[in-house]
């Protein structure tokens, strides 16, 4: 009778093949092709291929077919890396920006500031936010009729208003007007300063600190002058083109201006 090699015993289970793990061609990863003996450090990935620097500053280019390199000394297969999701774009105020939404029609809530130039710093830094719930800023030019326009602007649920009033410290003219405001749904906040100027932090300037300017000499006035920044015009151009986000600013107005927002914007 003829006898038959089958080799191997032919029940038994066959080797699994090793997989070859496959890493990212991120710049700075060292890989060498085992053909050629070339080892160096990832430098691009350009149409299938990856470029690779040696110590010595050669490069080459190698195709990234599957388990042609080592790492290591262990086979492994290059591909090409993963983009990173790009970072969202935050504004000025710090918040995400929303993009491609066009501005709301104005809200009925609104916000007041004082004077001009409050309006134009508010803008400066939280208009994205402001023109994305809809929220007008609105100049007051002082605060002394405020309790009168309160009540002319007849606050409701839907309807409501948040004030900010520069100088609201303890026994200030400022603090005793606001006292007489009590609708609960009228908010007001400030900050101490004794203009909204003062809030821009002295180092976006270029300055050690804001002058102190005596009493009875108009303040923005005395600045200019101890600055050299001729009239306050000027010197409301300079501030205000120096301030590009909200880390420019004194934590006092940061605080107060995002409480209004926060108080006009909830849904009612």
């Amino acid at each position: 009778m003829r006898s038959f090699n089958y080799g191997k015993d032919i029940l038994s289970t066959p080797r699994k093949r090793r997989e070859v793990p496959e890493v990212a061609a991120d710049v700075g990863v060292v890989a060498e092709d085992p053909d050629s003996g070339f080892c160096g450090a990832v430098v691009r990935v350009e149409a299938g291929s990856v470029l690779l620097e040696d110590a010595a500053g050669r490069r080459r280019l190698f195709p990234m077919t599957p388990a042609a390199f080592l790492i290591d000394g262990q086979p492994v297969t290059l591909v090409r890396p993963v983009a990173a999701p790009a970072a969202p774009r935050v504004s000025a105020s710090g918040s995400v920006r929303v993009e491609g939404r066009r501005a709301r029609t104005a809200a009925a809530s609104r916000i007041w500031v004082e004077g001009i130039h409050d309006a134009e710093l508010v803008e400066r830094v939280w208009g994205h936010d402001l023109r994305v719930e809809g929220i007008v800023v609105e100049p007051l030019h002082g605060v002394d009729e405020l309790a009168g326009l309160v009540a002319e602007f007849g606050p409701a649920p839907n309807r409501r208003l948040g004030v900010l009033v520069d100088h609201l410290v303890a026994g200030s003219k400022e603090s005793r007007l606001v006292a007489a405001v009590t609708d609960p749904n009228v908010l007001v906040t400030g900050h101490p300063y004794v203009d909204v100027w003062q809030a821009v932090k002295p180092s976006v300037l270029g300055i050690p600190e804001w002058p102190v300017i005596p009493k009875g000499t108009p303040w923005k006035e005395g600045v200019c002058a101890r600055l050299g920044w001729g009239e306050p015009a000027d010197g409301w151009r300079r501030v205000l083109a120096s301030v590009k986000g909200f880390r420019d600013l004194e934590s006092p107005l940061l605080g107060a201006v995002e409480q209004l927002i926060d108080f006009v914007t909830v849904p009612s």
